[in-house]
Parts: structure tokens; sequence; C-alpha cells
């Protein structure tokens, strides 16, 4: 299985690679976030809807298990990590297969919901401060995407 790493050194620099990565976000993708509790997810998540334009403040959807936000692309933030039955029909696919960009915090627990083709970013605690995230693209598209992030450097200073 193909993954690309990167460090990052504190919380605004997570938000930073999530904003730039939303500039290559097409309608349709799909990023699971997974990890430690308290590692960023939701912080990546704000930085993805920086850089779609959203102007309103993105907070974790815990509670409503979805939120929709509006700007250059549609995000659909999805927090699962509630979900009773991972097996129950919440409608997930209408997002993945929507004209927005679907953001999955603890995909995981529906997984059997999932698209085949996604990108899953792994997000762990480095210390107090500082975050590990690894990318692991399923399907070619987002293997293009990983690629033009770090081969192309697309994501780096």
């Amino acid at each position: 299985m193909i993954q690309y790493e990167m460090n990052t050194q504190d919380p605004n620099e997570t938000f930073q690679y999530a904003e730039r990565l939303a500039e290559l976000l097409q309608p349709g993708d799909v990023i699971c976030l997974e990890g430690d509790l308290g590692a960023g997810k939701t912080t990546f998540t704000k930085g993805l809807a920086k850089g779609l334009d959203i102007k309103k403040t993105v907070n974790s959807p815990t509670f409503t298990i979805i939120k929709e936000y509006r700007g250059r692309l549609p995000l659909y933030h999805m927090d699962v990590y509630r979900v009773a039955d991972s097996y129950e029909d919440l409608g997930f696919d209408e997002y993945f297969e929507g004209e927005g960009v679907t953001v999955v915090e603890w995909a995981h627990l529906i997984e059997e919901q999932l698209p085949v083709e996604l990108l899953t970013i792994y997000l762990y605690h480095e210390g107090s401060e500082k975050r590990k995230m690894v990318f692991v693209p399923k399907g070619k598209r987002y293997e293009q995407l990983c690629k033009e992030i770090f081969i192309n450097d697309h994501i780096s200073d």
C-alpha cells in the first residue's frame, strides 16, 4: 500500500497544509480522517474549508453527524463517532456521490458504506503540538492527488 507522510510543528501548520490541499479537490472527493483524539481532525477540516472559500465557522458535527457548508465547492463534514450501527442507512452515499467534498471523521466506523476510492489521512500526536500525518490513497484519483501534493511539492513552503 502506497502512503505518504509529513510532520507539522503546530496546529496552524496542519491547518495550512489542509488549506493548500483544498485547492486540488474536486466534486465527489472523499477524505477520511482517522487518528488520535485531539490530533487535529477538526483543525484539518477547518483548513480545507478555508481553502474551499467557506466563510462560515466550521466545528465538529459530533452531535449532528453531518454539517454542510457552502463555498467554491460544498463541504459535507461528517463525524460518525457516535453512529450506533455501522449498517444503519443514513444516506451517506448521497454525499459521497454529491457535488461537494466529503470529510468523514472516524470513517472506519462506517467502512462498509464508504466508496472504494478515497483518501484516508491519519493524524497522530508527535508531542504536545507536533503532528504526524499519513496520507493513504485508494484509487487512481487519490494516488494522483497525493503525487501532486508530495512529488510535485504543491504543499511545501
